[in-house]
């Protein structure tokens, strides 16, 4: 079913968000199970403490019901500081029948709003992206979501947001590139990276592990990555290392253990080279005519050493 927010008539004006609003206990919420954004520290984490200290959660948290409680959607930061703060309840919307597709896309959009998108992570770049070029990423229902932050940040200007109004079509790498300013190979790339395991997307955060090799990596199974991933602290992975793990994949992207081994310790692959054997211009003259194709040659070099091998048993 393919529900469609209907925020005319469910946000049409700040005392609908305001009726909406319920205090939550905070030992009831825990984080977005695929909430992949780095939360604040440091300074950013001590200004948003003191400021819920003096003035409280100004604004809501968004959320969802789940079995353990309350999983936030948006909010984490401010869920994580008023717990730092010794707030015992923060206040929060809960929505009621989010898709899993709904769902991410609130907490990507409320991240990409209050942070931009030059200021993410690599990885977090990449969810960005991937979502914007993924089929399930609605216009519609992504309009209403922006204007729904929107109207949380800013009630006052909630009028100035119509719903139904059509913004970029994110469909299409080009657009996506045209977007954020970058080139579709980036676009492309960025799509792969959001492929990786999240143990691969740190080693990419952190520059242990260049993007074009994540790249390669992108190709390779979920349990081909894994492994890889725990040999990561014995092993650097450069370009020519993941191009060779992806050339040694299975038609389901898995590669065998020996074969990663092999690859992160730099060794060649001979066991599949054929070898080739010269043979004199002398011996080829006295056992093969001039014409002898190159397989008639190797048919008879066969039979010679069987019979040869034969005699010697």
């Amino acid at each position: 079913m393919n529900t469609q927010f209907d925020l005319g008539t469910m946000l049409s004006t700040p005392a609908t968000l305001q009726n909406a609003v319920k205090q939550i206990p905070c030992e009831m919420l825990h984080p977005y199970h695929n909430h992949r954004f780095e939360l604040y520290t440091g300074e950013r984490l001590e200004d948003m403490v003191e400021s819920i200290k003096e003035n409280g959660v100004l604004s809501p948290i968004i959320v969802q019901p789940d079995k353990d409680g309350y999983e936030i959607l948006i909010g984490h930061n401010r869920w994580n500081a008023s717990k730092i703060a010794g707030l015992l309840t923060v206040p929060a919307i809960i929505k009621e029948g989010l898709t899993d597709d709904e769902a991410e896309m609130y907490v990507i959009e409320s991240n990409l709003m209050q942070r931009g998108f030059d200021n993410l992570k690599i990885s977090e770049q990449a969810t960005v992206i991937a979502q914007r070029h993924s089929e399930m990423f609605s216009q519609g229902k992504r309009n209403d979501i922006i204007r729904e932050l929107q109207m949380l940040e800013h009630p006052e200007q909630s009028t100035s947001f119509p719903v139904g109004t059509k913004l970029d079509n994110g469909d299409c790498k080009q657009n996506i590139a045209d977007n954020y300013g970058m080139g579709r190979t980036s676009v492309a790339r960025l799509i792969r990276i959001d492929k990786l395991i999240n143990e691969l997307k740190d080693l990419i955060d952190n520059g242990t592990l260049a993007v074009r090799s994540g790249v390669e990596l992108s190709f390779l199974s979920e349990e081909t990555q894994l492994e890889i991933a725990k040999l990561t602290d014995e092993y650097k992975i450069d370009m020519r290392k993941a191009k060779l793990l992806r050339e040694s994949t299975d038609d389901k992207g898995n590669v065998s253990t020996a074969d990663i081994i092999r690859v992160l310790d730099g060794k060649k692959n001979t066991a599949e080279k054929s070898k080739s054997v010269k043979i004199s211009n002398d011996v080829y003259s006295r056992y093969f005519q001039p014409r002898s194709t190159p397989k008639e040659i190797a048919e008879t070099v066969e039979k010679a050493l069987e019979m040869y091998f034969a005699n010697q048993a």
